[in-house]
This record gives structure tokens, C-alpha cells and sequence, in this order.
């Protein structure tokens, strides 16, 4: 199975300079964990819910005043649509990420992959691998 039959399509990134407020209003507004951060047409980083917490929140920041840009994760992984979901998974595992941009032959984003997506579409012992490796604590 190719990434782009088991990925949620249509997402869109935000920029930089976006409060922190702003993005924790989309996750719940989406129901979603992460948005990606894009910026000069290129993606440039994500935020998570937990980057949220621990680099916001819990070091007393402002949620109006601190940006995308602060929290953020740099170096962003990333899958491409035509991959076989198992090498996206070992993307997943090596990386101990949950959730991987994918983007396209023209290096457009064209989706996400998250890991309930691999666990619904992908077979059993493939999933199941996922959630082991992916959740494993870091060493």
C-alpha cells in the first residue's frame, strides 16, 4: 500500500510567526495534534500538542505573544506519497515521531500520516510494529 491510500489529505501548513494561542485554537477547531510550519514555500518545522505544553505553557511564555517559530520543531522528517506505507513506518519508528508530513513528486504537501492512519489501513503486524516502535520510550 502506497502512503498517499492511507494518508489524510488536504492539510495545510501555517506560518512562522503564528501565536501559539492561534495554533492550540486549530488543533481543537481540527482535532488534530500537529500543524505543520511552513515559510518561504517551504516547510519549515512542526508544533505539536506536547510543544505546546513543555515549551510554552510549562516555561511560563505567553500563549498570545509566543510564535510558532518559538516552540517549534526544526528539521522536519517527512514521507513522500508514492512510498510504500512500511518504509513511511520505519520513517515513523527511527525518528519516534507520530506523525509525518507527506509530500509530493513537485515537493508540494500534500497530506499528513499519522499513526492511527498506518494502524487503520496498514496490516496487522505492520501496525502493531508502528506502535511498538514509534511509542517506545527514548533512550
Amino acid at each position: 500500500m502506497k502512503v498517499k491510500q492511507a494518508m489524510h489529505k488536504g492539510v495545510q501548513w501555517v506560518d512562522p510567526g503564528t501565536s501559539v494561542e492561534h495554533l492550540a485554537r486549530a488543533m481543537q477547531e481540527h482535532d488534530i495534534g500537529a500543524i505543520p510550519i511552513g515559510e518561504n514555500d517551504r516547510l519549515i518545522g512542526m508544533v505539536t500538542d506536547r510543544d505546546l505544553v513543555c515549551r510554552c505553557l510549562a516555561m511560563g511564555l505567553d500563549p498570545k505573544t509566543t510564535t510558532a517559530r518559538d516552540v517549534m520543531t526544526k528539521g522536519t522528517v517527512f514521507c513522500l506519497d508514492t512510498q510504500e506505507l512500511d518504509g513511511a513506518v520505519r520513517i515513523m519508528e527511527t525518528k519516534k515521531v507520530r506523525r509525518l508530513p507527506v509530500i509530493n513528486a513537485k515537493k508540494r504537501m500534500v497530506g499528513m500520516l499519522s499513526l492511527g492512519d498506518v494502524y487503520n489501513a496498514a496490516s496487522r503486524p505492520i501496525s502493531e510494529e508502528a506502535m511498538q516502535g514509534v511509542s517506545a520510550h527514548h533512550r
